[in-house]
């Protein structure tokens, strides 16, 4: 199982999930850019994020695949959680929820990251990094004070004359919405996470968002308000720290933390997330030494229609039961102890890898909980090691 989803996925992260695509200039096809046998004149059009040439010739190119997706129809008019959202009459707190709630949907959604300044000596910034994918967000818990929001992947890829592409499916981020919210765990560098408690009055009217990986595994949480303005809605957080994404620690070794805050916004027709980063080296104390440079990113989505996200709906009415599982192992860790060390790799195997697996073995002919259960602590106590307050 494991092999086979290493396939599956090695075939995804060459081109969506993980690569980064070339801008370009038409219509409403998903990937923009030329793709890879493309005429040598289509390379011209290839364009920096900001404009910026920071470095002659092409050196400053985005960098990764150049996959093309099937055509798609953008929606022109506001949507009803939009339209949700403007309502007259609505106090603080439920125009907030409103505003969170208006993220879910069907997204084309493109990443953007660029270095913008540097702070050392010689500075030369890495090549901006621009993705793209076709997105579902679904809902999977709307409370009073609690919104969880799970994005779900759903890509094809435009094939050639005479075939058809099948659709690849797969699981991406979560981020979970806690009013007023007390406590987060935070991340602290060198794999480690920590409680940290807010006081009711730094609580007070904010939202917490907590971010989780693709497998589940924590990513950063801040908490942060939501301002509402004439025909947009905008949360902002306060400052948090990051691993490094896969973007960055699949080609760089040179830092250690993204220290930064992002901001969303919801628009009549989608949302924007904005992120500004200072890519951060530590020392072996965990304390921030040196700075690299500061990133922006921009991730995109913007609502459309007609797209078939049948496929994203039979993975995820199938193995919910499994992910619901996981996120309550998750929780117990986080409400048994203060502080983890938490690993993305053990014995060669990713983490995610072996949670996908898991996902596909437990609910392949029915599903018992309390098995699939059990499964998930034995493997998350392969990565994730509690750690003693300090």
């Amino acid at each position: 199982m494991v092999r086979q989803l290493h396939r599956q996925l090695g075939r995804l992260a060459g081109a969506a999930l993980f690569a980064a695509l070339l801008p370009g200039q038409h219509g409403p096809v998903l990937a923009y850019g030329p793709v890879a046998d493309a005429p040598p004149e289509a390379v011209a059009t290839r364009q920096f994020t900001f404009a910026w040439p920071y470095l002659p010739g092409e050196r400053m190119a985005p960098r990764g695949g150049t996959t093309t997706g099937e055509s798609i129809e953008l929606a022109s008019a506001p949507g009803t959680a939009w339209l949700a959202l403007q309502e007259d009459g609505l106090d603080a707190k439920e125009r907030d929820r409103r505003a969170i709630l208006a993220m879910a949907g069907a997204y084309r959604a493109s990443f953007d990251f660029i270095e913008t300044v540097g702070f050392t000596p010689g500075y030369e910034p890495d090549p901006p990094y621009q993705s793209w994918g076709t997105e579902y967000v679904y809902i999977v818990a709307d409370e009073p004070d609690f919104i969880s929001l799970q994005h779900i992947m759903v890509i094809r890829f435009a094939a050639q004359a005479g075939s058809s592409a099948e659709p690849m499916v797969v699981k991406h981020w979560r981020q979970d919405w806690q009013y007023q919210g007390r406590d987060m765990h935070v991340f602290d560098g060198h794999r480690q996470w920590r409680r940290v408690t807010l006081d009711a009055g730094q609580a007070r009217g904010k939202w917490v968002q907590t971010v989780y990986q693709v497998d589940d595994s924590p990513r950063y949480a801040a908490a942060g308000r939501w301002q509402h303005r004439a025909n947009f809605s905008s949360w902002t957080s306060e400052e948090t720290w990051r691993p490094l994404p896969r973007r960055e620690f699949s080609v760089r070794d040179d830092y250690h933390v993204l220290v930064g805050s992002n901001r969303h916004t919801i628009t009549p027709t989608g949302w924007v997330q904005e992120e500004f980063n200072l890519k951060s080296v530590l020392d072996e104390n965990g304390e921030v030494v040196r700075v690299l440079a500061r990133e922006n990113g921009v991730a995109r989505y913007e609502r459309i229609e007609g797209f078939d996200w049948s496929p994203g709906d039979a993975y995820w009415q199938r193995t919910s039961p499994f992910w619901a599982e996981v996120r309550a192992a998750w929780y117990d860790l986080f409400a048994r102890h203060p502080r983890l060390e938490v690993s993305k790799n053990a014995d060669g195997v990713q983490m995610f890898m072996a949670m996908f697996a898991l996902a596909e073995a437990t609910t392949a002919d029915g599903f018992d909980a309390a098995g699939a259960r059990a499964q998930i602590e034995n493997t998350l106590q392969t990565y994730v090691s509690p750690q003693s307050s300090h």
